[in-house]
């Protein structure tokens, strides 16, 4: 009783020098006599502390307030995508039956967390995907997690050894397939969000030119017949033996420097060089097993270290060096030599990023609707004659498959819409695009951006086929001809850029 009095004296005497009601000097007279001298010591520990807690939770205008903690959350995860031995291998002019698997096909997700943006961002390890399954996965991982549609990324890879989720040439989708492929990339989502924890973020950017070959460019002039009867020419003064070398590695660790995820971007079409109707991941697998020996990250450690690399503006880049011969490898082992030289780079830009605690977030989207190059009625006519004059029903010389294509085509819509997406990371931004794009428009995009740095990822959030300039259309070449791999208007690349930079201005714009 007696100590429950003494703390209500304590507090009465507190509050009343606090709101200035009584003089200091009545104060020492009252605490410096013996009886109330430990009382005093508490006094004046219980003043410290009042002062600091309100001296903490002033602003700059002297206005007193509680301001919650900044806290930046980060967490990642897989989702195997394997098809089923039986299935559809797509990226080829003829379909491929899945007959081995040599490597796992994942989906890989990472979640930002700022207190109050999340954002998910997705690779798999496809050739190309529908926007109707990545719209799916989005509403199912939407309603689990509640992160916002809008603020989900989900790209295609680009690996040409990878199960079918898009009709292309003639490749169908396995609708089971589609199904699984639908929830999986939902739980990698969903999974991600899960293992949110405090971290801290960080990037650099790489450079590697020694990988990256525009493959429209040759060194003499070519003539090209194209499958419409026509003759395309390519030569070294039209094509400009253009590249982009940069690799923008993001990096993401717990508040102790323990890796949680890493994400890099390159230019690089797929590499290939597989075995026989084998599926693999290509480059991009084997660049996330390699990060995770590079980092020497605990394989037994939960949740795991997820390394994921999307592909940035590679329409018309390759491996292929056009300048010399190529040697004759075995499979898989001119994929392997490009993964390790890739991550080796990500690994020396890693070594140089400097970590914040926090940074803010935020997304921006907008659909947009862009006309169809529809064959006309002569193209028709000749492509129905041409599959009637074919040996079998599959498809084998180059105009008997454009033909096919050109059948198909014909009942599209004049016009498809398409959704166009930024993300802002801090002072980093990320721009998506669900085209192959050309690797001219993705180094537009990096100059002009009023975000430094900004990178581009092609095949996201759905599939509407390559994404040429108007002056590459003027050309022709393979990218250009009209199928389902290539059928959007040739101005399309001048209205999808413009749209991009007024995302980029309007992230800016909310971020000043």
């Amino acid at each position: 009783m007696r100590n429950n009095n003494r703390t209500i004296v304590l507090q009465h005497d507190c509050s009343k020098l606090l709101e200035d009601k009584i003089q200091m000097a009545d104060v020492l007279n009252f605490f410096f006599t013996s009886r109330h001298f430990s009382r005093f010591l508490f006094f004046c520990l219980s003043i410290l502390l009042v002062s600091a807690l309100r001296l903490n939770a002033q602003n700059n205008t002297g206005v007193i307030e509680n301001r919650p903690v900044k806290i930046f959350r980060a967490g990642a995860a897989t989702s195997n995508i394997t098809p089923k031995i039986g299935t559809s291998i797509n990226g080829n002019m003829k379909d491929i039956t899945v007959k081995q698997i040599h490597d796992e096909t994942h989906v890989r997700c990472i979640v930002l967390d700022d207190g109050q943006t999340r954002l998910a961002i997705l690779t798999a390890d496809l050739c190309m995907i529908y926007r109707e399954q990545l719209d799916e996965a989005k509403k199912r991982a939407h309603a689990i997690t509640g992160i916002p549609i809008e603020n989900m990324m989900m790209s295609a890879t680009h690996t040409h050894s990878g199960g079918t989720a898009c009709s292309v040439f003639q490749s169908d989708p396995d609708k089971n397939y589609l199904k699984f492929l639908t929830e999986r990339i939902a739980d990698a989502v969903v999974r991600a969000h899960n293992n949110l924890v405090q971290a801290r973020i960080g990037w650099d950017i790489g450079n590697e030119p020694t990988l990256v070959f525009n493959r429209r460019w040759r060194m003499n002039p070519v003539e090209i017949k194209n499958p419409f009867g026509g003759i395309d020419q390519l030569s070294t003064i039209q094509v400009k033996d253009i590249t982009d070398p940069g690799l923008p590695v993001i990096s993401i660790q717990t508040t102790d420097g323990h890796p949680i995820a890493l994400l890099a971007n390159y230019s690089l079409h797929y590499v290939g060089g597989t075995g026989p109707a084998e599926v693999s991941a290509d480059y991009f697998g084997i660049f996330a097993d390699r990060m995770k020996q590079l980092l020497q990250t605990d394989s037994n450690k939960y949740p795991p270290f997820v390394a994921m690399l999307s592909n940035g503006t590679s329409g018309n880049i390759n491996n292929v060096n056009n300048k010399g011969g190529r040697l004759s490898l075995p499979p898989y082992s001119r994929m392997q030599q490009v993964a390790n030289i890739i991550a080796a780079e990500a690994y020396k830009a890693y070594q140089n990023i400097k970590y914040q605690d926090w940074i803010s977030l935020s997304s921006i989207q907008k659909e947009i609707t862009l006309s169809v190059r529809l064959p006309d009625k002569k193209e028709i006519e000749r492509a129905k004659e041409i599959i009637a004059n074919a040996k079998s029903p599959i498809m084998d010389s180059r105009e008997e498959i454009y033909a096919r294509e050109t059948m198909l085509l014909k009942d599209f819509p004049k016009q498809l819409p398409m959704i166009l997406q930024a993300f802002r990371l801090g002072d980093l931004a990320i721009t998506a695009v669900p085209c192959e794009v050309f690797v001219e428009i993705g180094l537009e995009i990096k100059e002009k951006s009023p975000f430094k740095p900004t990178f581009t990822t092609s095949l996201a959030n759905g599939y509407n086929g390559y994404l040429p300039t108007p002056e590459h259309h003027k050309l022709g070449g393979y990218e250009t001809w009209r199928a389902r791999s290539s059928y959007l208007e040739v101005d399309a690349s001048t209205k999808i850029t413009t749209i991009i930079f007024e995302l980029l201005q309007k992230l800016k714009n909310e971020h000043q």
